[in-house]
C-alpha cells in the first residue's frame, strides 16, 4: 500500500478521533476552560497594550489546545480494546499515530485560529499575515506531535494517568518559554533553558510579526519548529511502536 494511501487513512483515523475524544472531559478542561483562565490570569492587572500582551496569548492558547487531545487518545483506545481493532485494519502502525497527530492538530489549529481572527477583527496589525499563518500551522503540527509522543510512556490504559505526566512536561515549558518575558529580557541563563523549548520559538516568531522584534532570526524560528516536528513525530512512532506489546498484554 502507498504511502499516499496510508496518510488517507490517518486523516479517517483523524475524524474518529475529533467524532469520539473532543467532546471528554479532560479535552474541554485542557484545551478549553485552563487556557482560558491562564490568559486571564495573564492580561488581568497588566499596566501593557493589547499588541504587547498577545503573542504571549496565542502562544499559550496554540500550545494548550494542540497537546490537549493527544496525551489521552491511545490510552482510551487501549482501555476500550479499539487500538486492537486498529491493529487488525489494513493499516500500518505508523499511520494510526499520525491520525492521533492530526485530530490534536485540527483541534489546536481551530482554537489558535479563532484567537488570531479575533486580534486581527479589534485591529491589531501583523507585518505579514501569511508569514504567520505559515508559523502557526507548523508549531500546531509541533505541538501536536509532542501530545502523541506524551502518551507513550508509561504504556497506561488510564487516560488520567497520561494527562497528569503530560502537564508535568508542559507546564515547564511553558514557563521556561519566553511566554510571560520575552527572551531578551532574560538573563543568558535564562535564554539558554529557553532555548531547549520548541514554544520559545513559537512566540517568538509572533513578536517579530507582531511587534517587529525577536530574540530569533524568523528563519531560525522556522527551522528549529521543523526540527523540532520531525523529532517529536519520529520519536512519537518510535516510542509507541516499542510500548506496545506491553500496552497490548
Amino acid at each position: 500500500m502507498s504511502v499516499i494511501e496510508q496518510f488517507k487513512r490517518s486523516f479517517v483515523i483523524a475524524e474518529k478521533d475529533i467524532k469520539i475524544y473532543y467532546s471528554k472531559g479532560p479535552v474541554i478542561i485542557f484545551g478549553l476552560v485552563f487556557p482560558l483562565f491562564l490568559a486571564l490570569a495573564y492580561v488581568i492587572g497588566r499596566n501593557m497594550p493589547l499588541k504587547e500582551v498577545l503573542p504571549g496569548l496565542i502562544g499559550m492558547t496554540t500550545f494548550f489546545t494542540a497537546t490537549s487531545v493527544g496525551p489521552s487518545i491511545v490510552p482510551w483506545e487501549t482501555r476500550s480494546k479499539t487500538l486492537e481493532r486498529l491493529l487488525c485494519c489494513p493499516v500500518a502502525f505508523w499511520t494510526i499515530i499520525v491520525g492521533d497527530m492530526l485530530s490534536s492538530f485540527i483541534f489546536g489549529l481551530i482554537i489558535s485560529g479563532i484567537s488570531l481572527v479575533v486580534a486581527l477583527v479589534i485591529g491589531v496589525e501583523l507585518l505579514n499575515f501569511m508569514i504567520l499563518l505559515v508559523g502557526l500551522v507548523l508549531a500546531t503540527l509541533c505541538f501536536a506531535a509532542l501530545s502523541v509522543l506524551l502518551s507513550a510512556y508509561p504504556p497506561t490504559d488510564i487516560p488520567a494517568t497520561s494527562m497528569m505526566l503530560s502537564s508535568l512536561v508542559k507546564f515547564p515549558l511553558v514557563f521556561i518559554s519566553g511566554v510571560f518575558i520575552p527572551v531578551d529580557q532574560l538573563p543568558p541563563w535564562g535564554a539558554a533553558i529557553a532555548s531547549i523549548s520548541p514554544l520559545t520559538y513559537f512566540t517568538d516568531m509572533i513578536r517579530l510579526l507582531f511587534l517587529g522584534r525577536g530574540f530569533y532570526p524568523l528563519a531560525l524560528d522556522f527551522l528549529v519548529i521543523t526540527a523540532f516536528t520531525v523529532a517529536f513525530a519520529t520519536a512519537a512512532i518510535k516510542l509507541h511502536e516499542k510500548t506496545l506489546a506491553k500496552r497490548l498484554s
